[in-house]
C-alpha cells in the first residue's frame, strides 16, 4: 500500500470565489450539427496543426462543406481524413448562390464554411451568406479558431486595445492614402487606437510611403509575415526603419501591418508638413496633395494648400 496520504477532490463552488470565473464546456471531441444549421469554421493560417479538435469535428458532421478554393481545401481535409464533400463559395459566385443555398439549408442542409486560412468573413467571403442566412431566421454558428490580425497584434509590441482591423487597404496609393487620411483625422479628434491591415507583399512597400505620408516618419509601426509557418518574422519599429528594412529584403508571404496608436504633440512641424506635401505631391496635384495633407496634420487647408503652391514651384 502506498505511504502516501490519499486525497479526496471536493468541488469549488464558483459563487464563493472573488473575480469572474471561466467555466470550459468539455464536450468538444464530436460536433452534432442541427438540421438546417451553418457553421463558420475557422482553419490554420499557416501551421495544419493548430486546428482544433472541434473544428475537424465539425466538418466530419457537415453534409457540405463551402470553400474559396477546393484545392486549398482539400489538403486540408486530406490531412485530417475528412471525406465530407465541399463545393466553391468565393467573392465572385457568393451573390449568385445565396439563394440556392438558403433553400437548402431550408431544407435541413448542415454546412460548414471555411476560408482558405483563418477564420471565415474576416477580410474573406461568406459575410453576404452568413446575413442573409441571419435575416431567414437559420441558424448560424461558428467554431473559433487563427487569426493573422490578433496574432500579429500580440506579437507586435503594441497596445493590444483598442484595436481598428480594416482588412486590406485600397489597392492605388491615391485611394489608400484618402483612407489613411481619414484615420488620421479620427486621431486629431481623439481617437486612438493599433491599427491593422492585412497586405501583397508586391505592395508593402508602397504602402509604408503611404502610412509615412499621412502618419509620420516616426509612428511606431509593425510588419508580420508568415505567421506560424517556417518563415515567420515580425519586424519592429519606426515606419521608417521598417521602410528601410524592406528596401534591403524584399517582403515574401502573407503580410500584417500594424500601426501603433498616436502619442504626443498633434502639432506639427514645419519640416514635418513639408515631408509630407513633398510625398503628396509625387503623386497627386497641388490641390488634391494639400487637401490630402490638411486632412492628415491639424492645421488649417489653405495654410498647407499655400505652401504646398511653395513646394510645387521648387
Amino acid at each position: 500500500m502506498s505511504d502516501l496520504p490519499s486525497c479526496t477532490h471536493t468541488p469549488v463552488d464558483d459563487s464563493t470565489l472573488d473575480g469572474p470565473q471561466h467555466a470550459y464546456d468539455t464536450s468538444s471531441g464530436s460536433a452534432t450539427l442541427a438540421a438546417g444549421s451553418l457553421t463558420l469554421v475557422a482553419t490554420p493560417i499557416g501551421n495544419l496543426g493548430d486546428i482544433s479538435a472541434r473544428a475537424i469535428a465539425t466538418l466530419n458532421a457537415a453534409d457540405v462543406i463551402l470553400c474559396e478554393d477546393t484545392r486549398v481545401t482539400a489538403k486540408l481535409l486530406k490531412t485530417y481524413n475528412v471525406s465530407t464533400p465541399t463545393q466553391i463559395l468565393h467573392d465572385h459566385n457568393e451573390e449568385g448562390r445565396i439563394p440556392g443555398l438558403l433553400s437548402r439549408l431550408q431544407s435541413g442542409a448542415r454546412m460548414a464554411l471555411v476560408s482558405d486560412a483563418g477564420t471565415p468573413l474576416v477580410s474573406d467571403p461568406g459575410f453576404r451568406l452568413a446575413r442573409a442566412a441571419i435575416a431567414e431566421g437559420l441558424n448560424v454558428g461558428a467554431v473559433p479558431g487563427p487569426n493573422a490580425a490578433t496574432l500579429a497584434l500580440t506579437l507586435s509590441g503594441l497596445p493590444p486595445h483598442p484595436y481598428l482591423f480594416s482588412g486590406f487597404a485600397a489597392s492605388r496609393s491615391s485611394a489608400r492614402r484618402s483612407q489613411f487620411a481619414v484615420l488620421r483625422a479620427a486621431e486629431q479628434a481623439g481617437f486612438s487606437a493599433t491599427l491593422i491591415w492585412y497586405e501583397a507583399p508586391h505592395r508593402l512597400l508602397d504602402m509604408i510611403e503611404d502610412l509615412i505620408a499621412v502618419f509620420g516618419a516616426d509612428r511606431q509601426a509593425a510588419v508580420a509575415r508568415e505567421l506560424t509557418k517556417r518563415f515567420e518574422e515580425v519586424r519592429r519599429g519606426t515606419l521608417t526603419e521598417l521602410q528601410t528594412h524592406f528596401t534591403q529584403t524584399a517582403p515574401r508571404g502573407e503580410i500584417t501591418v500594424l500601426v501603433g496608436p498616436f502619442e504626443g504633440d498633434s502639432a506639427p512641424s514645419e519640416e514635418d508638413l513639408d515631408s509630407r506635401l513633398r510625398s503628396a505631391l509625387k503623386t497627386h496635384s497641388v490641390k488634391d496633395a494639400a487637401a490630402l495633407v490638411a486632412g492628415a496634420i491639424n492645421l488649417p487647408k489653405r495654410v498647407v494648400y499655400a505652401r504646398a503652391l511653395e513646394l510645387g514651384k521648387e
